[in-house]
């Protein structure tokens, strides 16, 4: 009976079991080990809710489908195995599902489950080796500036000795421009002086 529930439980994420509630097979996906250079396999465990114990119809199908049965006579035998894993729960204190984990009753009588370590359900690590594209080009982000990755390269590659030599004008036009503030400077300031002074040309004055 286990191995029914269990392919219905992996081919739908999720099986419940009246009067004990609902487990579900949740995943977590596959990382990356880039020091093994290894794809790890996702990993699967399960998860009890006690306050969800309704099946849906879906199941009943899939159950009667299986087990070669009408619908109504999957429901009255499910409802049946329900009752007798309950009642096996409470008397032997817990029961295995093989490959699933284990229902118990707890100190207050309450059955809870424990579920089993985490798994790869059987697969296995797979060799990742990182692919080098050379003459690839693609965009990045540098500060707030987007370049592309031949840009970067020319860049980071550059000869200083070549950035000096393409620069000089740089330097060349700032010199001028400061030679031609003083320039202006010394002219206003002598044409103030000259000015302030008044006219310095003498006046004859004919009796």
């Amino acid at each position: 009976m286990f191995e029914v529930l269990n392919s219905y439980l992996f081919q739908h994420k999720n099986i419940s079991i009246p009067g004990l509630g609902t487990i579900y097979l949740e995943t977590l996906p596959a990382t990356t080990d880039q020091v093994g250079k290894t794809i790890l396999p996702p990993m699967y465990h399960f998860r009890f809710d006690k306050y969800f114990d309704a099946p849906d119809k879906e199941f009943f199908s899939f159950l009667a489908s299986e087990k070669n049965i009408p619908d109504y006579e999957a429901i009255k035998w499910y409802n049946e195995f329900s009752y007798e894993l309950r009642n096996k729960i409470r008397q032997e204190d817990k029961v295995k599902w093989d490959g699933i984990g284990i229902l118990k009753k707890d100190y207050s009588g309450n059955i809870v489950f424990e579920s089993e370590p985490e798994s790869s359900l059987y697969m296995r690590p797979v060799s990742a080796e990182p692919v080098m594209r050379k003459n690839t080009q693609h965009r990045m982000v540098v500060g707030d500036k987007e370049r592309t990755n031949y840009e970067m390269d020319q860049w980071l590659n550059a000869d200083p000795s070549n950035q000096k030599k393409q620069t000089w004008w740089v330097y060349a036009l700032v010199g001028a421009c400061a030679a031609t503030l003083i320039l202006l400077f010394h002219y206003s300031r002598a044409r103030f002086l000259n000015t302030s002074t008044g006219n310095q040309q003498k006046v004859e004055i004919t009796k």
